[in-house]
């Protein structure tokens, strides 16, 4: 894992709460791409995006590029999967970095500030133009390529529908903490009372999404939007990691036959399928966190059928 402090790599661990609870540090650099704006203007070639493979925050803006036909606008460099001492690092099983040749993603972050204090995280938006870094909240970025990249788009696709921001957005809000930090929660607590307080909420959250894609298609209606990305991104790896290495066992994902279903539809759109990488998502969770997996082993299973038929397509 590792941070930066006044520039420097420290390799710490997460620290947890006086309770054992995992607490997640925030996202520092939060400057906005915005149509006419004086400094971040969303234009082709100027930027460059660095994400994870097995990242679901990473995964959630990879996916949304691919829905909204950006693939000529900017470009991306993954990393590798396994996550050591040294952080982030490019060249192994993951791309090398074709902007400065750096060995780690911790050099991206200090170019941007040398005396940068906090993690190293991805995605990362990186402005070619000033030499810095935009943004790297994924929350954040999502929504700038949904809206500020929208006229250079080559699909139709409107993630944030007219009249619907409201909606997105509280959705959006009532996963995040339980479900997909919910999940981190579980799995990086250090105390049996808080590890039970998050995975108890994990599965609420789970029944929540289940009442409600009885009845519609999506989790905002009848649309796909930012709010199934990031629902997709945690569900996704939850049978292959979460469940196992983190403790989410109450019930399996198939036990919720609406939410399997709605996986499957998801993971059978290309723009879903093309960008999940199970093989850095495994070796990623089940070798980089040797608190959980001291012998770093990485299981085989489960076998999935995510290619099984669905029967999403009665909701219209």
């Amino acid at each position: 894992m590792g941070l930066l402090v006044d520039g420097e790599w420290k390799t710490d661990w997460y620290e947890s709460d006086d309770d054992g609870a995992f607490k997640r540090p925030p996202t520092r650099f939060r400057h906005q791409v915005e149509a006419g704006a004086e400094t971040y203007k969303p234009e082709k070639d100027r930027y460059h995006l660095y994400v994870s493979y097995a990242c679901p925050w990473a995964h959630r803006v990879l996916i949304t590029r691919a829905l909204m036909g950006l693939e000529d606008v900017f470009d991306y460099t993954a990393v590798d999967s396994l996550m050591l001492d040294d952080g982030w690092a490019f060249g192994g099983n993951g791309d090398k970095d074709p902007l400065f040749g750096a060995k780690f993603l911790r050099e991206i972050y200090t170019r941007a500030k040398s005396d940068y204090t906090g993690r190293v995280t991805v995605p990362v938006l990186w402005d070619k133009q000033t030499e810095t870094i935009v943004n790297n909240e994924s929350r954040e970025l999502m929504r700038m390529l949904t809206t500020a990249f929208k006229d250079l788009t080559t699909t139709d696709a409107d993630l944030l529908p007219s009249g619907k921001t409201e909606q997105v957005d509280a959705m959006l809000d009532r996963i995040y903490n339980p479900y997909n930090n919910g999940v981190y929660r579980a799995g990086f607590a250090t105390s049996q009372e808080a590890y039970e307080v998050a995975v108890k909420e994990v599965f609420e959250t789970l029944d929540f999404a289940e009442n409600i894609l009885s009845k519609q298609r999506y989790l905002c209606g009848t649309e796909l939007t930012e709010a199934d990305i990031a629902m997709y991104t945690t569900t996704i790896r939850f049978a292959e990691v979460y469940y196992f290495h983190f403790k989410c066992n109450i019930r399996r994902l198939q036990d919720y036959p609406n939410v399997w279903g709605y996986l499957l539809d998801l993971y059978q759109m290309p723009a879903f399928k093309n960008t999940t990488n199970f093989e850095h998502i495994k070796s990623h969770y089940y070798y980089s966190h040797p608190t959980i997996n001291p012998y770093r082993i990485i299981p085989l299973g489960p076998e999935l059928d995510l290619e099984a038929p669905h029967d999403r397509d009665r909701f219209r």
